[in-house]
């Protein structure tokens, strides 16, 4: 199981859920993937903008960070996903329509709430529609800090120790020497956290060579000669 490196310090951005969730849904929720789909959507829609918001099958399924907890392959959490939105739709938690777009059929989903209510009698009466052009796709990838990605693309999987050490560093050193340290380590082939902190000790201690007022771009001669000694015989070449 992947520990989860917890809550960083400093002010963290919240979403609201309504006290009735807790005292009525909560208790009467049985399956763990109905829970997941309903908690993502009460996420998703509080990110969006507008009076009216609502979600589409397809956002639930292109959100690949949200898709990969729910099965072991593509196909099944797809699969499994698809199950819980409709014990969402028959508990009375989310509102279904289906429409025609431009690009074919689209399922559209409403919190039961007395907007979502109102919008799915304007589709039905045809006094409202939504638009494809005002709508943003949205995903758990934009919640998560840069620098989680930014180690998780190029070194490796992330754990809760190195997540404190990822808030450290950026705590520590600029965000342009962080990432010139990972491309360091890549372009090194050594792709190791302990290796990227190294670098950046030595340029802390030692300053990093700067033209006009802008870090100059490491030749791959500069690399190597940036690679601290205890790495050195590990380095390609």
């Amino acid at each position: 199981m992947k520990g989860f490196p917890g809550f960083p310090s400093g002010k963290q951005r919240l979403t609201s859920v309504p006290n009735l969730f807790f005292s009525e849904l909560l208790p009467a929720i049985d399956d763990l993937t109905e829970l997941k789909v309903t908690l993502y959507a009460f996420w998703a829609l509080n990110q969006q903008d507008g009076p009216v918001r609502y979600m589409r099958l397809t956002d639930f399924l292109n959100d690949t960070i949200f898709l990969k907890g729910l099965g072991p392959t593509t196909n099944l959490a797809s699969q499994t996903l698809i199950d819980g939105v409709e014990r969402a739709v028959a508990r009375g938690t989310f509102l279904h329509i289906n429409i025609d777009s431009a690009d074919g059929h689209m399922d559209l989903y409403f919190l039961n709430t007395e907007k979502g209510r109102a919008a799915i009698d304007g589709i039905t009466s045809g006094e409202w529609r939504p638009w494809d052009d005002d709508y943003e796709p949205i995903s758990l990838l934009m919640e998560r800090p840069n620098i989680f990605i930014l180690y998780e693309q190029n070194i490796g999987a992330l754990t809760p120790l190195i997540a404190d050490e990822l808030r450290d560093a950026e705590q520590t050193y600029p965000k342009e020497w962080i990432e010139d340290a990972i491309k360091s380590a890549v372009e090194n082939n050594v792709r190791r956290w302990r290796y990227v902190v190294a670098i950046l000790e030595r340029w802390r201690q030692e300053g990093r060579q700067e033209q006009d007022g802008i870090t100059r771009r490491a030749t791959q001669k500069q690399l190597r000669e940036q690679v601290p000694d205890e790495f050195k015989d590990i380095v390609k070449r």
